[in-house]
This record gives structure tokens, sequence and C-alpha cells, in this order.
């Protein structure tokens, strides 16, 4: 037994290790640093700075991740809707397979690529212009918070999708095929019947994309120059124009509190529902 013990240790503790070193010590370490100053003393200086200086930053950073939240629920539950409730075979089949591009694109890329279509001369404008839909004269640039929300959309929404899509593909079809010969349409089914049964794979693709997006510092800083602008900057700010790793790590703090009040409240709803079941 003690032989079996000792192996089974070894076959974890490379895993154990790279767990400690690259998070556990990390986190660990940030949160002291954001309750000490610079000479090791404890303090609360760095939240009445970080409040001081980037408190309309925090406000900006919750609206968009909200805004992009719910941006991607309706995608989510639009295309994994048709993917299930679709009549047009080869639009199914071309849906299927384009949606899911964005997932092979790193963040720094699709904020690149971004760039060059959002921007007032970008590809998006001037085939609006081409069209005859825009006139040269009034194309603006979208390289702001609209651009940030629309970056966020294009690149978690197929995350999302990929979920809810496999999770509508294993419900039971007769409740679907029961409504449809009731007479019921395609967005009733949807909405009273699918949607309702995949909510728990929906919130759980939304709580991971909400911590993701919290934490993508390339898109806000390729896209949006300006201010107001999300906390990864003001922390990447601090550190690399500073050497400020205490109000970095404060607004650190914020952002682990603001993503785990996210979880703590999607687990406390599941056990709700588990107790009433």
């Amino acid at each position: 037994m003690s032989q079996s013990r000792a192996l089974s240790l070894a076959l974890i503790a490379p895993a154990l290790v790279v767990v400690l070193a690259l998070f556990v010590y990390p986190l660990s370490y940030s949160l002291v640093s954001a309750f000490t100053d610079r000479a090791g003393e404890f303090t609360l200086d760095n939240f009445a700075k970080g409040y001081e200086l980037y408190s309309r930053d925090v406000v900006f950073t919750v609206v968009i991740i909200a805004v992009s939240t719910l941006l991607i629920v309706a995608v989510a539950i639009a295309i994994g809707g048709y993917l299930t409730l679709g009549e047009n075979r080869w639009a199914v089949m071309a849906l299927a397979w384009l949606y899911r591009w964005p997932l092979f694109v790193p963040f720094i890329v699709a904020a690149q690529c971004m760039r060059t279509f959002l921007a007032k001369n970008g590809l998006m404008n001037n085939i609006f212009v081409s069209l005859g839909l825009l006139d040269v004269a009034s194309t603006q640039s979208f390289l702001d918070w609209r651009g940030i929300i629309v970056t966020f959309v294009w690149k978690q929404a197929p995350f999302v999708t990929l979920m809810v899509a496999g999770a509508m593909a294993s419900l039971d079809r007769s409740t679907i095929d029961a409504a449809r010969n009731l007479g019921a349409s395609r967005q009733r089914i949807l909405f009273e019947i699918v949607v309702p049964q995949v909510r728990p794979t929906l919130v759980v693709g939304l709580i991971l994309s909400f911590v993701t997006m919290m934490s993508v510092l390339s898109v806000p800083l390729m896209i949006s120059g300006g201010t107001p602008t999300m906390i990864t900057v003001d922390m990447a700010y601090r550190i690399n124009a500073h050497g400020d790793y205490g109000v970095a790590n404060a607004l650190g703090l914020l952002c682990y509190i603001l993503t785990g009040a996210a979880a703590w409240a999607y687990l406390r709803q599941s056990v709700r529902e588990r107790s009433g079941a």
C-alpha cells in the first residue's frame, strides 16, 4: 500500500508543482501585495489609490463585460436554436461550419483583425461605401467601447454556442416534435421548451466567458487607446510605468471578487434548483 501511495504521489507531483508555482504562489503573492506597501507594512492605501484613480474604469469594465455577456447570450441562443430547429439542411451545415472559426483565433489576433475591420477606413466601412449604403464623409471609427464589445462577442460567442448547441442536440426530440405538431412556432419552441432545458449549460458558458473577458488585456489595449479603459489596462500601466504592484494587485483582487461573485451566484442558484427538485 505504501509503495502504491508513493507511486501515486510521484505521478501527481509534476502537476502539483506546476499548480503551486504558476497559480498558488502568484495568487498568494498578489493578495499579500494588495494589502502591503513597499516597506512590507499592512495598509489599505492601495485600494484607496485604486479607487481614486480608476473607479471610473471599474464601472466601465463592469458595463462592457455585462453588455458583452448579454449579447453573447443572444448570439448563442440564436445560433444554437437554428442548428437545432432549422429546416434548411444546407444553411444548418454552413452555419455549423462557419460559427466555430473564432474559437481558434487568439485574443491578440482578434484585436488586430478588428483594428483593420472597424477603423474609419477599415474593411467594414469600405464594404458599406462600395455597396452605396454609406457615404465616405459619414464613416466613423468603431475603435472605442463599441469595438471592444464587438471583439468580445465575436471571440466568445462561438465558445458558448458550442456548449449550448451540444446541450440542445442532446435533448429529447419528442417534446420538440410534439410542439411542432400542435402548431407552435420555432420561436416559441426555442424560448419555452429548448432554452429552459439548457439553461444550466448556458450559464456555465457565460460564467467562463465572463472570467475570460475580465482577464483580457490585448483587446482593450489595442482596440481603444482612450479613457475610460478596462481594469487590465490599468493594472499593466501601474506595473510597467510605475512599478506599483500594490495598486495593480488591489485592482486584480477586485477582479477576483467580481468573478467570484458571478460563480457564487451560479452555484447558489444551482443548489436551490437541486434542493427544490
